[in-house]
């Protein structure tokens, strides 16, 4: 991950121009949609979306890069933004991380433009990445992830939305996490298909896409999820070298599932979000 706050400079160069998708019509409300099929594709510049993307009530797309970090967070020392997440009413969730410290921040940002952080004390054996943030579809939990093997997702209370949580920022204890029932390995991002079934994307070898069922929703208890497969996302491009998974989210209102990879070489300066559709569910 660090490796392409060493690259930014080409990235500054090379960036092209971010898409951004149109509103689209609200579809009924998804069960658990699987068995992703599509593999099309659009571009994003990578200093601005290449970190991850989050569609909005409204159906348009919010992405996040290196030069996404406001400068207010930067100088507190927060150099790493994650994969974002919105929820149905329109709050903006941000997971943020800097190198060598004791904790992690959350930031929420209201449909106003509000914006309140939440800072997470380290556990004991819990490490500083904060790789993503996703919201629980009823709204009161925050699901996130570190970097390397692990065998777990950590769930906080959902910062300003769930009532446990301090109404203009402050402390975020961690709640049940949830236990996998495999090692996964690098996941950069997932997000909510349903009230018991996540997507996510892993930095692994083969850049899986992954999907993890939970045997209820997230109340903040301990729960155990089911980890499977799904497919691996495209490698393709003119330069050489190793990819990068990225990002991930799904709009249920135009069941359309999107997951980033980032390019090697000079062309990481454009990020591909490819998209699926569920034939399932």
């Amino acid at each position: 991950m660090t490796s392409r706050v060493r690259s930014a400079a080409i990235l500054l160069a090379c960036a092209a121009t971010a898409v951004t998708a149109p509103a689209q019509p609200a579809a009924a409300a998804d069960p658990s949609p699987g068995g992703w099929t599509g593999g099309d594709h659009v571009r994003v510049d990578s200093l601005t979306g290449g970190e991850g993307l989050a569609s909005a009530p409204d159906g348009a797309l919010l992405y996040r890069g290196l030069a996404s970090v406001p400068l207010s967070l930067r100088d507190k020392g927060w150099n790493h933004v994650g994969d974002p997440d919105i929820s149905d009413g329109g709050y903006v969730f941000d997971a943020y991380q800097s190198d060598g410290t004791t904790s992690k921040l959350f930031t929420v940002t209201t449909p106003d433009g509000q914006r309140y952080e939440y800072e997470h004390t380290l556990d004991g054996g819990e490490a500083h990445n904060n790789s993503f943030a996703t919201v629980s579809p009823d709204n009161q939990w925050l699901v996130s992830g570190e970097w390397g093997d692990e065998n777990r997702l950590q769930v906080f209370p959902a910062p300003l939305l769930n009532p446990s949580t301090p109404p203009t920022g402050g402390a975020l204890p961690q709640a049940g996490q949830i236990s996998l029932d495999r090692t996964v390995n690098n996941v950069q991002g997932c997000d909510f298909v349903s009230g018991t079934r996540l997507v996510c994307v892993s930095d692994d070898a083969t850049k899986d896409l992954l999907q993890v069922d939970l045997p209820h929703a997230p109340d903040g208890s301990p729960v155990t999820g089911t980890v499977t497969t799904l497919l691996r996302l495209p490698q393709n491009s003119i330069c050489s070298g190793d990819f990068e998974a990225e990002g991930v989210d799904y709009d249920p209102r135009s069941r359309t599932l999107r997951a980033e990879v980032v390019p090697p070489g000079i062309c990481k300066a454009a990020t591909r979000v490819y998209e699926y559709r569920p034939t399932t569910g």
